[in-house]
């Protein structure tokens, strides 16, 4: 079995509590995680939180991941919206049957690549009006085929552990949830 590969891209202004999250229940799931800025490889965060990234955004195979995971965050998520690259690679996760994930502000920035098109999501409260063409629900989160979001900060560790009851197990997420001392 191949190891499972996720990319988290990395804008400034990212949400610091979603990102790491995200990085470390996948990492500690045995999956590959690779953090790529849109710019420079040290990223500020929306609460000055400084963090290295991997690599840039442009020197990757998007083609190569499982997953596009992205953090929310203001003014992040503008940034990930508005990156044509970023765009063109979750429109081409999702016509190969990868993941792609989003939280908080971030389900609104994968608007224009169209993989949220008449999904099942959900995002921080404050997106819900932006969030157009979709069945907005609001869950903690909502998966729809290979389309996962969740609403923010709160939710950070349920979002990362449903993506890896899906890229790995359900047995697998309940193990990590237990380890965490989170109820699942």
């Amino acid at each position: 079995m191949t190891t499972k590969r996720i990319l988290v891209p990395l804008a400034t202004g990212f949400e610091e509590i979603e990102a790491i999250t995200i990085i470390d229940v996948m990492r500690r799931a045995g999956f590959e995680v690779v953090t790529a800025s849109l710019g420079d490889k040290e990223v500020k965060g929306a609460h000055d939180v400084v963090v290295q990234a991997d690599t840039q955004l442009a020197s990757v195979d998007a083609g190569s991941f499982d997953a596009i995971v992205l953090p929310g965050g203001l003014p992040g998520s503008e940034y990930l919206r508005e990156h044509e690259g970023l765009q063109e690679a979750l429109t081409a996760a999702a016509a190969r049957g990868a993941i792609t994930g989003a939280i908080c502000a971030a389900p609104w920035a994968m608007e224009p690549s169209g993989v949220t098109q008449g999904k099942r999501v959900t995002s921080h409260p404050a997106f819900a009006e932006k969030m157009v063409g979709v069945d907005y629900v609001e869950e903690p989160v909502a998966v729809d085929g290979n389309v996962f979001t969740s609403r923010g900060v709160g939710t950070a560790l349920s979002f990362s552990l449903d993506l890896v009851a899906r890229m790995g197990s359900e047995e697998q997420a309940n193990d990590m949830a237990k380890a965490m001392v989170f109820n699942r």
